[in-house]
């Protein structure tokens, strides 16, 4: 197997519309239906990170990821497809007549960097709103967004008040013991469905 930096460097051809076919079809195989993809492109086999998010009108419908690379693309991208769809906490879990008015959407991470900082605004000025994804921790507490949060949350303040308020903090929690990984994606996305 090769490694997701080794993937970046290939030329990859449209593996877009693939990894969505991919997410599509192993949701609807979840839900009863019969769906067959191809999934025999060598650049599937290469560890990765990946999130999935479903959309329904423009809102959330259900979002699960995985952060670092510990199993194939292929794989990452199925299991948290059908993990989006049937076991966000968020959600009820998707039904196959729903499935025909959700848009799929897949994010590749690239590596986690640690951010290296010696206060909170520090760290906010590192930030690149509308480019980078955050991982938030500090001891048990954990959450992260992705690039894309930033269309609702624009401003360094916001982003990193709601990340710390969904890990389970107050939105003005800061300990020297917070670290911080940020990270990019490259994101393919299905039309909005009506």
């Amino acid at each position: 197997m090769t490694s997701i930096d080794t993937l970046q460097s290939v030329s990859l051809g449209r593996p877009g519309p693939t990894l969505l076919s991919i997410a599509r079809a192993a949701i609807s195989t979840a839900l009863g239906r019969t769906a067959k993809v191809a999934e025999d492109a060598v650049w599937l086999q290469a560890l990765a990170a990946c999130f999935v998010t479903l959309t329904q009108q423009g809102q959330l419908r259900g979002c699960i990821g995985t952060l670092e690379a510990r199993r194939t693309l292929l794989d990452d991208v199925k299991a948290n497809a059908v993990t989006a769809a049937l076991c966000d906490p968020r959600f009820s879990p998707l039904t196959a007549t729903e499935l025909d008015n959700t848009a799929i959407e897949v994010s590749l991470l690239s590596p986690m960097q640690a951010m290296r900082f010696d206060s909170e605004a520090h760290a906010l000025t590192q930030l690149q709103p509308g480019v980078d994804g955050v991982l938030f921790e500090y001891e048990r507490y954990r959450s992260t967004f992705l690039p894309q949060v930033w269309e609702q949350l624009p401003t360094t303040s916001e982003f990193i008040a709601q990340l710390k308020r969904k890990a389970g903090l107050p939105p003005d929690f800061w300990a020297s013991g917070v670290r911080l990984h940020r990270y990019t994606v490259i994101k393919w996305q299905e039309t909005e469905r009506s």
